[in-house]
């Protein structure tokens, strides 16, 4: 195998989720491009790296000191949604059924990993709490150890805001999950969660 290709390779194994196989797959298919789109393409990841900046808000990522979503003078400003990640964003847009705000924590405590919430941008949220306009916080934590942790710490911080209402997603039982497959944790949440049918 080519130098180049190797190192290629190697680059693109570096990405999640790309083992060698999808990385010469996809080694193969930039050879196949357009210098021109190979060119475009790397210059928009290169100034993605550089000049992408966390909205000082909600810590989104965003081109502005304040990302679209924080700027967008249609949005409901009484509720904030607090996600763990800017993916996690991304996933509740694109159902379109939340106008909200959002407030990315930059992860979920991890004492294996070193994470502290002091390491997440709890702080930051309590900030964006004081001032008094935001009604309802819904907490959009993943049901891992750690999320549930993170989860914990947070209603404990959030219960100093005096008549802030704080939600959680629905947990449970996912569509099309055979009930003998889920275990004890989801079938429980689920039964906590559980809501009349009308």
């Amino acid at each position: 195998m080519s130098k180049l290709l190797q190192d290629v390779v190697g680059e693109l194994t570096k990405l999640p989720g790309v083992g060698r196989r999808t990385a010469l797959r996809l080694a193969m298919h930039i050879l196949r491009m357009e210098r021109e789109s190979v060119s475009d393409m790397t210059r928009s990841i290169d100034r993605f790296r550089t000049e992408i900046r966390r909205c000082a808000v909600c810590n989104d990522l965003s081109d502005e000191e304040i990302c679209p979503i924080c700027s967008d003078p249609e949005r409901d400003r009484t509720t904030i949604c607090v996600v763990e990640q800017v993916a996690d964003v991304l996933s509740i847009e694109n159902t379109h059924q939340y106008r909200g705000l959002y407030h990315v924590l930059g992860g979920v405590i991890s004492p294996m990993q070193g994470i502290a919430p002091s390491d997440l941008t709890i702080d930051l949220l309590c900030e964006r709490l004081r001032g008094g306009e935001v009604r309802e916080v819904i907490l959009a934590i993943s049901t891992s150890v750690e999320g549930e942790t993170t989860l914990f710490y947070l209603m404990n911080r959030l219960r100093q805001f005096e008549g802030l209402k704080i939600t959680s997603i629905a947990r449970g039982i996912g569509f099309g999950d055979e009930l003998e497959y889920v275990d004890e944790l989801t079938i429980t949440h689920a039964l906590l969660n559980r809501r009349e049918i009308e």
